[in-house]
């Protein structure tokens, strides 16, 4: 089984007047007492989509303002908050992660944005023939998961106790995105990943694969929280753009990408 960490990935959101913006994530404010500057948000892996759509809105409506964005296994983005990494706010995908962080007196007072519910994906040509649930555990169905200490493979853990289902997958990947490029690549059968990556992944490549509902009484579902760090060099900033995440505005965008709200 794979239990390699992937590479984060990084996406900087620049807005239009750059030149306004301080370098890194120095703190500024114009005399108006608009937010300047930039920071670093550490965030789950499955919110790419939401959140970079998030960070551009933003953007657009702060000009001076860069969010850089660092996408990776909330287990993991917890541990380099914790050991010092310089980031700004954090987004998790389990409240468990941002526990660790704020024992660590990392974050403080963090607010749920979000929650999520698994989904099993299929390559669109379904060479496993899987209708359910049931079917991940006939013997020869390539199944492939993310680690355990992630997120999407603790919840997926709770659906196979729920349905009292012993599932052994072939693989077990670093975080949701990897677990579902298995199953786009055609090197899975299935796996169980968040509907909101299965809706992003056909929004992307229509047709590559396809969705099947979990039943409600056995499905598990994880909260999204989101804070600003302590040890943040540009507060304002951070504060500001929780506080947009957690606005109606934000709300409209993680609910068209597939997100309940919490």
């Amino acid at each position: 089984m794979s239990r390699s960490e992937s590479r984060p990935f990084v996406l900087t959101l620049a807005a239009a007047s750059l030149v306004l913006a301080g370098c890194g994530s120095s703190s500024s404010a114009s005399a108006s007492g608009a937010v300047q500057g930039s920071i670093t948000v550490f965030a789950a892996a499955s919110l790419t989509e939401a959140l970079t759509t998030l960070g551009t809105n933003f953007q657009t409506a702060h000009p001076g303002t860069t969010i850089t964005v660092n996408f990776g296994a909330s287990s993991a983005l917890a541990t380099q908050i914790t050991q010092g990494a310089p980031a700004d706010v954090f987004a998790s995908a389990s409240a468990t992660t941002m526990d660790q962080v704020v024992t660590a007196k990392a974050a403080a007072s963090p607010k749920t944005f979000a929650e999520n519910v698994m989904q099993i994906v299929v390559p669109s040509s379904n060479p496993a023939e899987i209708t359910q649930l049931s079917d991940l555990a006939e013997p020869g169905v390539k199944v492939v998961l993310c680690q355990v200490e992630v997120p999407c493979g603790s919840t997926a853990a709770k659906v196979f106790t729920n349905a009292e289902l012993t599932v052994k997958p072939v693989s077990q990947e670093a975080d949701v995105k990897s677990t579902l490029s298995k199953v786009t690549l055609g090197e899975a059968d299935a796996a169980l990943v968040y509907v909101t990556d299965v809706r992003a992944a056909n929004a992307k490549n229509t047709g590559k694969v396809m969705g099947i509902e979990i039943p409600a009484a056995v499905n598990a579902s994880t909260s999204y929280p989101i804070a600003p760090l302590t040890s943040s060099k540009n507060p304002g900033l951070a504060s500001a753009f929780v506080d947009y995440v957690l606005s109606p505005d934000g709300a409209a965008v993680l609910t068209a990408a597939g997100f309940a709200r919490p």
